[in-house]
């Protein structure tokens, strides 16, 4: 849903972006250098300054496409480069809040008693499960795969709004759904797309 609008202000974004001094490569390092900092103050409770980090991450990823576009730099390479950082940052941002939920005093979810840590897994896992339905259909011909209510930049500034809000147990498990949710419909359109 967001990856249009993200798509949107790459496009208002060129003319800015051809005055950047920076290589797209450049900016998706330093997009996944801000979210490890990110994932570090998420495993160490500093959940405002850790959302906000991982919303600056995100502007470093919206930049790096919108630079490639103006400078003619896109390349197959950028865009594989790109997607692998990501995975990486997803990681590493959820096994900095799943540690922070993991302590001495291991907090459960206010719904249905369960470690949060365990949803943060899960949700792990779920994502992880969006991206490769998209990867593996669009790999084996299916047309665009850029669908579902959860997709990357969703999922982050959920868990950037949940932390803001102090309601971070509440936004995974929100994710927890959503997740799903966009893995299933990924699953049912590559099912009317590929023979």
């Amino acid at each position: 849903m967001l990856n249009k609008l993200k798509n949107t202000i790459r496009t208002l974004l060129l003319p800015l972006a051809a005055r950047i001094p920076l290589s797209p490569n450049s900016l998706t390092l330093l997009g996944l250098l801000v979210s490890l900092i990110s994932a570090f103050l998420f495993a160490k409770g500093n959940l405002f300054l850790a959302a906000f980090l991982l919303l600056l991450g995100g502007v470093f990823d919206t930049l790096d496409g919108a630079v490639a576009r103006a400078k003619g730099l896109s390349s197959s390479f950028g865009a594989f480069f790109d997607s692998v950082c990501d995975r990486y940052t997803d990681g590493i941002i959820f096994a900095g809040i799943a540690y922070a939920y993991a302590g001495v005093n291991i907090q459960s979810d206010p719904i249905f008693h369960v470690p949060v840590y365990f949803w943060v897994i899960i949700v792990m896992i779920s994502s992880y499960l969006v991206s490769y339905t998209r990867a593996r259909a669009e790999a084996m011909g299916a047309s665009s795969m850029n669908i579902g209510i959860a997709e990357r930049p969703e999922r982050m500034l959920i868990i950037a709004i949940g932390a803001f809000a102090g309601g971070l147990e509440y936004a995974i498990l929100i994710l927890v759904l959503l997740t799903h949710i966009t893995f299933i419909q990924r699953i049912l359109h590559a099912k009317k797309s590929l023979p």
